[in-house]
Formats: C-alpha cells, structure tokens, sequence
C-alpha cells in the first residue's frame, strides 16, 4: 500500500471525504486515512478553538524512551487513552508499550495464527484502541479485521474482506469504523462490526484526469462536490472542530497547505518554507483542540549518504497568519527518521514519534507569552513571537501593534524554537533565540553572538546576569557571555534527577528555580552550582504548573491559587490575571498572603473593588507597560486592546505623588478620569508643604482652575480610592488643618503660593480660589476684578496680565451672574455694579432706576436698604441702627419680622430705653412660643413686674412668682392666696404633692390642708411628718388609713388588669411573629436566597411593601425623614398602633407594655405605709399579685424575645432591646443576664427585691 498517490477516504463526523487521483487514465487503490480524532465536533458540545496569538509554543519536556528489540519496523501506532501506553504494530507483532518506564507490558504475535506472513511481507492497514471494550483493533491488508482483548490477551478476528483491505478508520465516539476495501469501495460498519453500507469510491460523474474531493454523510449519501483543484496531493486531515479540511497542494513556483470547508470550497493557504521542489508531505495531523497543525515532512532529494532529511513542523493560526511555532529535526540517519507520528487524544499539547529505530519520543509543549521581564522605564515592554526563521518584536511602550505586524522584524538562518528576553535590569531589552539546529543567539546593542549547543535543546529560560540557561532532559547548562556578546565563553552544567518543566530566576539573589515533572521545585544557586530542593503540593503526574518568582518578596509560591485562570502576569508588587468570568483581577501581593489571594480569586468582588475588572470574553494579558498604567490584551478574534486597570493606574499615581511627580500623576488622572482630589487627599502634610512645586510643575492656568474646580470635603483615599489593605494613609487633621475644611485649606493655599509666585499670571486661578471655598468669597474675588481696571503692568509681564472684562467674564461662567450682581451691590461700590450689569443680559431698565434711587439715600440708610434688598438682615439691622430715633420704629418691626432679638439688643446699652423696648418685644416672642419661664425673667430683669408674676404663675414656676410678688410687693392675704392657687390648681394636677404641700405650709399657714394634699398625692412618708409635727394624729384615722386601703384596693386591681393585658398582648405578639416569619420565607421563595431585600423582612422588621402585598403602609419609612415635625409626630404614632395588621405592631405591644406597667417605688412606699398601719394581709395579698406579675414576665422573656429576631434589621433590633429591657428595668426583674447585639451590650439591672 502506497499512500503518496492513492485516493484518500477520510470519514469525518456525518461526512466522508474523498479524494480521486487519475494519472494517464489508470486508477490506482484507493486507502482509507486514519481519522481516529475527527468526530471531537460530535462527542463535545463544544471544543473551544484557541489560537496561539501573541504567544509561543515552549517544550516542556522531551522522554526519550530506550530503543525497543523488536523484530521488524513499526507500520502505525495507537495511544491507549487509559493507561497511556503506545499500542504499536508491526510486521510480525502487536506490542503495548510503556514509554514512561521503558518496558514491554503486552506482545502478541500475528504471524503465529497467520494473520501476517512470517517472512515480513504482511502489511497492516490501521489500528485502533477501544478504550470501552479494552481492547485494540488491527486491520490487515488481506482482509482480517482483528481484535485483541487486553484484558485476556486473546486475539479474534471479527470479520474478514475477501478483496483485502488498504485502510482502516474509526469515528471519535468509537460507534462507525469505515474500511477501504481492495475492490474499490467503501464499507461503513457499527463498532460490532454490522454493515450499514458500502459504496463504490469511483463513479462516473467524479471526472477524468482531475483532483476533487467530495463528502458524503453518515448514510455514505453524496452532499458535495469540490472544485477541481490541480496539484493536490495525498495528505489529507479533517480539523477537530469540523470547519476545515487541511490537504497540500504543489503550485508552479510553491508548495502550499490548502484548506478546504465541508462543501468543497477552497478556504485559505500558507506555504511551506521550501522550494517547490524540496520536500514532500508524508502526513498532516491536528491536534485534539484543532489549535496545533503538525506537519511531517521528508526531503525528496536524498543527502549524501543516500538518506533523506525528515522533519516535523508545528503551525499555529492567528489573526488569519499562519505562524510555524516549532520544527524538530530528526537528521538522515534511517534509524532516527519517525516511523508514526500522533497526537495524544488527551492532552492537546503532547506529540507521541516513533521512529524506525523503535525510538519513542514523546514531547510536552506549552502555550507562553514572550515578554520583556523588566519593571523599570528602561524596559520597552517587549513581546517575541516566533514565525518560522523570524521573531516579530512588539515594543508596546511605543507603539500597539496588532499581530501578524510587529515593531520590528529578526531574521535568522534557520527556523526558532524558543526565545526568551533578559532578567539583569536596565537591559531586559535585549534577547536570546534558540533556533532548530541548536544554535543560541543573543541580540543586544553590541550586534548578534551565537554558539552552537552541544545536545539537543528542549528549553531555554531568562538569562540573567550575561547568563543563559539551556534545560536538558537531566542537566542544566549555564553559559556566560561576555558584556559585548562577542562569544560564549564559559559553560557550566548542573545534573538533575528528574525532568525540567519550566524555570525562572531571580536577578536580585541570583538563584533558578527549577519545576520538575513530579511538582518537586529546586533553587539552583550557578555559582556553586548548589541545588536545594523544596516540596509542593504537586503530586499528579506531569502536570504543567507555572512556576512564578516574585521578585520583590524572593519568594517561591507552592501553594495552588486558582483553577479558573485563563492567563496571568507578575509585575512589580501586583499580580494580574484574567479568568473564565471575563473578569481581570490585579492583585497587590505585597499586602496579601497565598491564603488571601486564593480567597480574593475564589469569589466575586465588590462592584467598586478597584482590584477586578470586566472584560470582553476570552481575553488574554499580553504584558504591562513597567512604570505606566497600560496594561496590554489580546481579544479572541486577534485584535490587541489597550486598558488601564484601576489597581495599577492608582498604584503609579501613587507611586508619583510620592516621588513629587505632581504633572505626570495630573496628567494621567485627566486622561484615565480619575477625581482630582486624589492629589491632595493621597498625603495631604506632603502636598501642603509643596504647593508651589506643584504649581511650577502643571504650569497651567486652566489646570489649575481645573483641580479647583473638582475640590469637594469628600476623602477619596477612603470612599473612591480607598488604600489597599496593610498600607497607612496620613489623617488629614495631620496636614497641618486642624478643624479647617479641606476645600478652605486647600484654596487658601494655593492662592497664597500664587500670590507669591506671580500674581499676575495666576490672576483667573486667585478668583477661582476664592469662588470655590466653603463659602464663596465673591465679594473679596468681585473686589480684585475691580481693582484690575486701574492696574498697569510692565512690558515683560504684559503678556501674562488678565484685564478687568476678561477677568469678570471668567467669573461670569464661575457664577451665575443673577447671583454675581446680587454680590456686587453688596460691596456698595456702584461702579462694580455697573460693571457687572453691563456684561450681564441684564436690561438697563432693570436695574438703573433702582441704583439711582439708591443714589439719593443717606449712606447707613442707603446700605439698609441694599442689604435688605439681598435679604441680609443682619447687616440690615447693623445700619439701620445708626440711623437715628426716626427710624427706630422700623428697627423694631425689623426685629420682630425677622426674629433678631439677640443682635438688636447688642446694638444698644442696657440701661436705654431702645434696649428696654425690644427686652419687651423678646419676651412676647417668648410667651407666644410657650417659654414663659425665660419671658417672665426678662420682664422681671425691664422692671416689668405685674407681667412677669403673670408669666411665671402661668408656667407654675411658683419660686419665681413667690419671689416677684414678694418684691411688687402684695399683701398677706394676696400672697397666701397665690400660694393656694398655685398648690391647688397647679402642683396638684401634676401629681406634685410634695410642693403642693410646701406652699400651704409655708405660705398659707394650712397644716391639714398640706397633710390632705400630701396623702391624695400618696406620699405617706411626708404625711406621717407633718401630722406628728403639728400632733395631728387625729387625720391618720380620718383621712391617711382610708387613704391607704382606697390606694391598696387600686393597686391590686390595677396589677390584675396589667396581667391579663399583657398576656393577650403576649399572644398577639406571638401570632404577629409567626405571620411575618412566613412573609419573609414566601419572599425568599419568590425572590430566590440572594435577594438582597429578604433581610429586611425578618421577624423583627416591619411587613412586606405595598408594591407587593397590598399594605397601605408601603414606603412610608423613605418619605418619613422629609416630612414636617407635625407630620412625623404623626407617623410616629402610626408607628405605636395597636390596629391588627400594622406594619409596627409588634413594636407597638411591646411599648404598650412598658408605658402601662406601674413603677415599683409606688408599691414599695404603698407597702411600708400597710405594714406600719398592721395592714398584714392586704400588704401580703399586693405583694403576692405584685410577685406573680414580676414572675409572667420573667418566664415570657424567652418567648418575647427568641433567635429569630437577631437577624432583623439593626434600627428595629434596637428597639426591641430597648423596649425589653424598660420593661425589665421598670418591673426590677431580680435577675441579672445580657442580651447582645453586634456592637452593644444592654444589661438587665437587678434591683435587690423588698421583704415588706
């Protein structure tokens, strides 16, 4: 069987391919090519295409495994998916082989039942591995289709073709093998080898002489014909994903890779990087994720031995180019040249090369980003990308361009492996290219040095230092160069026990960390050559981790971080990321353990965390801008995009503000969008103590205005630029402002270092200071423009004097000019208001006859009516007090309009009678605003004192009025009477008694009318004083023991009531918790377990909206706070309705409880007064009722108040506790327990229980 000028039939997920090959009008056998990987667009609903892009293909390990002694030369082989051994036939044997440990596990001879001739000359057509039966499948060229059991080491031969067979292929999903019989035809069988259909591979309407292809579907129905396409050869390879098939095709003056869709149509090319008559294609392969095209080649001109050179190319797409990413090699020595050649169908990234020495070589490649490891200014940011015989450079410090362009271009004479840039700094620019005949050159300032590698190389790391590191399977070689690159002049080599997988080094320590391929990583320190090894947490097999320096910390992270990374980069102290959420995350590891990251990354942050951002699908880091805020990606489809992430953005600002870098810092916060006030709140003491640097360095005026204008109180450090966490920011009451607002502080600042510097130049940045503060100085900003009109300048300084118009017509856009006019006639200066009235829209109409009049006044008159005018009645009531007696009428009805007693009468001594007058008018005010205490002290203070006996009395202030009617004077009789009424319809009425007492004691010489006072108010104590002062003891039983029995009798019955309330509101309360504890569950069930508003209905908190229930109450606490004291005196109210169903009832029964409860003194006092009258009994009965009120509540504590309230709202668990515990308070629970919130703790108080 000859594959190179056959037809090829290739069946490919519903469709087969077929490709005719007429030469001189004889056909010749067709054969069917191995498809094994083409139905992946079956068995995956989706397998992601991802082109290489800006990265390159990096081998990560090459086993060669030991020479087998078999017998014959291997035809084709198979992977075993299971075990990963290679299941290789040959002419005489089926052998399964181990490359990892280099041992035969089975062999089975195929000559001994006769399947393949004993002399060599059988020849095999395919061979497959069915991982779900355990068995392999080989086809021979005589007709035998056989399968042998793994499991039982037993061969049969399930079937056979009488007409023999050139090939043999099965679909992805193992359930259709098709055979290419030697009768011509095509045989489409199940996995248990029923035929389906059979097809002839040549018909009449396929044409003479020409090349097509052409698809058939599962059923073998034809779909398509190509067009006819001349020069096209054998290979032929259906991509994975099912959009392309991959064939070559020999131009006049080319030899190309053609690719074709699934209806036959031509869909792009490359060319080979041959002559067109160099080389001949053996066999194109894609890998399983159709991201790799590999392709095997052979010289068609023999070499001097008579041998042909055979090569293995790797092409990758990106951006519509074609880039060859890898070329292996393999020499003209027969026994090297690969016999078969496979992509392992696991892992994407690996190639399996059998040669015809039995030689097993199996390679490990990885996707890497190229770039330049600097992280100062001098690094250009540079990104190699390997093309064959080039490396297209992209300095992106300079310029963003979108692959395949570059910066620029290297040439080199043979095709680039790997290439990989300096580590020393301040020379990371420079770069060193292993190409594929084992040459290294180096590219600096000095030109181009190479040397040749002694064995072949499999992986090249950062050289550091003037040091290159070349990885074999077992060694480390280290060369050194001189510091012009002229050539390699020493070499030193480090043995290692295990295979190298990747690398990376420190130019600080001047140490490798070297990752092996069971996850052991080592620290080679080259100048000793010392290896010390450290375990991590890798223990599968072979599985390419990252290994990652960090420069600034010289430490080795070991510890698995994420799974969801699509790609990363390490710069300076930060760690950028994307991941599979399109997110990109930059973390600051200089204040993060490996624990934090690994939770940062393993949820969702905050919407305002400057440390994620969104970005577009499938996006991957290219490489970051050292000392910028660039940070460079790659979308899918190839273009290259530009972002400047927040954590890095405001790391370089602070990085600049540091370092005093005022105008780059101002620059990029215009650019990026980023609040001014970041340069002032950053360090404020630093910014206050360079204000004029700053100013030299912007060096704008509209600058200026603008950092001006953006000022607010507001500390960006701590709401939209907050810190990151470990790095301490300066309090700005440490900036040297105390108790100043920031705005003010920092106005006045600058104005004063502008005044200094260049008062002309800064003329517009001096008024926008003084507009900007706190409180605008327009009056101060509108008197500088005024005194501009007059000033004249030197000649140098002309060009930098604002003048008079320009200035106010920047003030004008500043402030609203309505607002500008109004404070211009507040200067009194008639000029400057006409000269605000002119570059206003204002009509002359408007104001002139105003200003005339004001013209005509007396001065203080004329500044009165002004500020009265501008509704500055302060400075209103300031003149008009300097007007004279005639206008102090109208001084007083200001007073009174406005409600300026306080400064009126610090207008006029205390001793006139201007002063007296509005004394009089302050205290009427007081009196209309029921202060009648304050007003009769003023009366009292005028000498009016009819007024102020009037005042206090009706405040029942009786000191005061006992006081001012013994100064009027009145008479005995007058006094005594005032002092009655004052007890009796007074201090009585507001349960008083004690005072009411006082006066008739005192002042109206009444001892039993004091003493009855005393006992309707139930001050027993006081009673018993005065009746045995005065001997009385007559009234205690006429009056005080009746009393006491009235009083004992309310208070039983006043305790019964209070236990049956509130144990019906008990109840209630149980009921309405119940009720909104099944709200809240229907919310969560309605809205899902992360709906953001199910805490807000939780037991303690008020019922659902409207909007969702139908309650009248919906909304009404947002709209509470904007309403009128009235109105939220109101609202309180609701808030304490007992109406069944209102939002607050639960609130509302428990401060019903607390309001209606007795205080404890009253039972106290009541019960000395029963126990010292013998009233044994009914004191014992009060304090057993007393004793099961206190015990109701006690045990109903837990009931009240149960976990399920914890969780509600924080305003409303508050007042539950506080509810709860004025009720405990109130009863003196003789218990002592907390009841704890997040942040307070509230204790029941035990107050020591009676024994009366």
């Amino acid at each position: 069987m000859k594959h190179e000028a056959g037809r090829v039939l290739s069946l490919a997920g519903l469709r087969a391919v077929e490709v005719k090959v007429e030469t001189g009008g004889t056909r010749r056998r067709a054969s069917v090519f191995n498809i094994s990987h083409v139905f992946h667009v079956l068995c995956f609903c989706c397998v992601q295409c991802t082109e290489d892009k800006m990265r390159n293909l990096k081998l990560l390990r090459c086993l060669r495994s030991p020479e087998l002694r078999s017998p014959g030369c291997p035809r084709c082989f198979s992977v075993r998916t299971d075990t990963g051994t290679l299941l290789i036939v040959s002419q005489f044997s089926l052998t399964e082989y181990d490359p990892q440990s280099g041992e035969v596990v089975n062999e089975v001879s195929l000559t001994a039942e006769g399947y393949l001739s004993e002399d060599g000359s059988g020849v095999v057509a395919g061979i497959q591995d069915l991982p779900d039966q355990e068995a392999v499948c080989v086809a021979t060229a005589k007709g035998d289709v056989i399968v042998y059991h793994l499991n039982t080491n037993e061969l049969e031969c399930v079937g056979s073709v009488d007409s023999g067979l050139t090939a043999m292929s099965w679909s992805p999903d193992q359930e259709l093998v098709t055979l290419s019989t030697g009768q011509e035809t095509v045989i489409l069988m199940t996995k248990d080898f029923e035929p389906l259909s059979e097809v002839a591979i040549h018909q009449d309407e396929f044409g003479e002489g020409c090349r097509k292809v052409r698809v058939w579907n599962r059923e073998c129905i034809l779909q398509a014909t190509s067009e006819v396409v001349n020069g096209l050869e054998q290979p032929l390879c259906w991509k994975p994903s099912g959009s392309l098939m991959a064939s070559t095709q020999r131009h006049p003056n080319k030899h190309s890779v053609v690719f074709m869709e699934k209806n036959g149509l031509l869909h792009g090319d490359f060319t080979l990087p041959f002559t067109k008559d160099q080389v001949k294609v053996k066999e194109l392969l894609w890998n399983s994720d159709s991201t790799v095209l590999a392709i095997w080649l052979e010289d068609l001109t023999p070499g001097e031995d008579g041998n042909p050179n055979t090569y293995l190319q790797l092409w990758t797409v990106g951006n519509s180019h074609w880039y060859l990413k890898q070329s292996l090699h393999f020499g003209c020595e027969p026994s090297r040249a690969p016999a078969c050649v496979c992509w392992d169908p696991e892992k994407p990234l690996r190639l399996h090369v059998l040669t015809q020495g039995w030689a097993s070589f199996t390679y490990d490649w990885g996707w890497f980003t190229e770039r330049s490891l600097g992280d100062d200014a001098w690094d250009n940011a540079n990104v190699a990308v390997i093309d064959g015989a080039k490396v297209l450079v992209t300095t992106f410090r300079q310029c963003v361009v979108p692959p395949p362009m570059c910066a620029y271009e290297l040439q080199l004479p043979a095709a680039v492996n790997q290439v990989t840039f300096r580590a020393q700094p301040q020379r990371t620019n420079e770069l060193a290219v292993l190409t594929a005949d084992g040459r290294l050159h180096i590219y600096g300032p000095g030109g181009l040095t190479n040397c040749k590698c002694p064995l072949l190389p499999v992986l090249l790391t950062s050289f550091v230092n003037l040091n290159s590191s070349i990885c074999c399977v077992h060694f480390i070689f280290i060369f050194t160069f001189s510091s012009h690159f002229v050539r390699g002049t020493n070499r030193s080599e480090v043995k290692v026990e295990g295979h190298v997988i990747s690398m990376c080094s420190s130019p600080r320590s001047g140490t490798l960390a070297v990752q092996l391929e069971d996850g052991q990583i080592r620290r080679v320190f080259w100048g000793g050559g010392e290896l010390l090894t450290f375990k991590g947490p890798f223990n599968s097999p072979f599985y390419p981790f990252t290994l990652c320096l960090h420069r600034m910390s010289q430490m080795l992270y070991l510890s698995t971080v994420a799974s969801n990374v699509s790609s990363f980069v390490m710069y300076d102290e930060f760690l950028l990321l994307t991941t599979h959420a399109h997110t990109c995350r930059c973390l600051h590891l200089a204040t993060m353990s490996v624990k934090d990251v690994q939770a940062a990354l393993s949820s969702e942050s905050a919407q305002n965390d400057e440390s994620a951002r969104r970005v577009e699908r499938g996006s991957r880091i290219v490489t970051v801008v050292p000392q910028d805020t660039r940070l460079v990606l790659q979308m899918p489809r190839g273009n290259i995009e530009t972002i400047h992430h927040r954590a890095l953005v405001l790391a370089q600002l602070r990085k600049w503000l540091d370092d005093l870098k005022f105008r780059e810092a101002f620059e990029s916060m215009r650019k990026l969008r980023i609040n001014l006030n970041l340069v002032y709140d950053h360090s404020p003491r630093v910014f206050l103590e360079n204000v004029e640097w700053f100013l030299k360095q912007i060096d704008s005026v509209n600058h200026i205005n603008l950092f001006l204008t953006e000022l607010k109180e507001e500390d960006t450090t701590k709401t939209m630029y907050p810190l990151p966490v470990g790095k301490a920011c300066q309090p700005a009451s440490e900036a040297g402002g105390g108790v100043r607002k920031k705005v003010d502080l920092v106005c006045d600042a600058l104005r004063s270092a502008m005044e200094t510097l260049d008062p002309q130049k800064y003329c517009l940045c001096i008024l926008t200071s003084h507009v900007r503060k706190t409180t605008p100085e327009l009056e101060i900003a509108l008197q500088k423009v005024h005194e501009l009109r007059g000033e004249n300048y030197p000649k140098g300084q002309v060009f930098h004097a604002v003048g008079a118009g320009e200035a106010l017509k920047y003030l004008l856009f500043l402030v609203n000019v309505n607002e500008l006019y109004e404070h211009s006639l507040g200067t009194y200066d008639f000029d400057l208001v006409l000269m605000v009235a002119e570059k206003s829209q204002k009509d002359p109409k408007e104001y002139l006859p105003f200003l005339n009049m004001l013209k005509t006044l007396e001065l203080n008159y004329q500044r009165y009516t002004i500020d009265k005018h501008l509704k500055r009645f302060r400075k209103a009531l300031h003149h008009l007090s300097k007007c004279g007696e005639e206008h102090f009428t109208e001084l007083v009805n200001l007073v009174k309009d406005q409600r300026l007693y306080s400064e009126a009468l610090q207008l006029y001594p205390s001793d006139s009678q201007q002063h007296k007058v509005l004394t009089v008018a302050y205290a009427e005010y007081l009196l209309e605003q029921q202060q009648a205490e304050e007003a009769g002290l003023l009366l009292w203070r005028c000498g009016e004192m009819p007024r102020a006996l009037q005042a206090f009395v009706s405040c029942t202030s009786w000191r005061h009025a006992l006081a001012v009617a013994t100064h009027i004077p009145v008479t005995q009789g007058q006094l005594a009477q005032l002092a009655r009424d004052l007890a009796g319809t007074k201090l009585l009425e507001m349960r008083r008694a004690t005072e009411a007492a006082l006066l008739l004691e005192q002042y109206a010489k009444d001892c039993e009318e004091a003493i009855s006072a005393l006992v309707t108010g139930a001050a027993w104590e006081e009673a018993l004083r005065l009746i045995y002062l005065y001997s009385r003891q007559d009234i205690i039983e006429t009056h005080l023991k009746p009393a006491l029995l009235e009083a004992h009798s309310m208070q039983v019955a006043f305790l019964e009531s209070q236990m049956a309330l509130f144990t019906r509101y008990k109840s209630r309360l149980a009921v309405v918790l119940e009720q909104k504890e099944k709200t809240k569950l229907l919310l969560i069930d309605e809205d899902g377990p992360d709906c953001g508003e199910a805490e807000l209905y939780s037991e303690a908190s008020s019922v659902l909206t409207g909007s969702r229930f139908g309650s009248k109450y919906s909304h009404s606490n947002s709209r509470i706070s904007s309403r009128s004291s009235k109105n939220r005196r109101k609202a309180e109210g609701k808030k304490h309705s007992l109406k069944e169903g209102s939002p607050f009832e639960d609130i509302a029964l428990l401060h019903t409880s607390v309001s209606a409860l007795l205080s404890t003194e009253e039972i106290h006092s009541l019960l000395r007064a029963l126990v010292l009258f013998l009233f044994d009994v009914r004191a014992s009965s009060l304090q057993a009722k007393y004793s099961e009120l206190l015990q109701l509540i006690e045990t109903s504590i837990p009931e009240i108040w149960h976990e399920g309230l914890q969780p509600g709202p924080a305003p409303v668990r508050r007042t539950h506790f506080f509810l709860l515990n004025k009720i405990l308070k109130r009863c003196c629970i003789p218990q002592s327990q907390n009841i704890t919130t997040s942040h307070t703790s509230y204790h029941l108080m035990k107050v020591p229980a009676q024994k009366h």
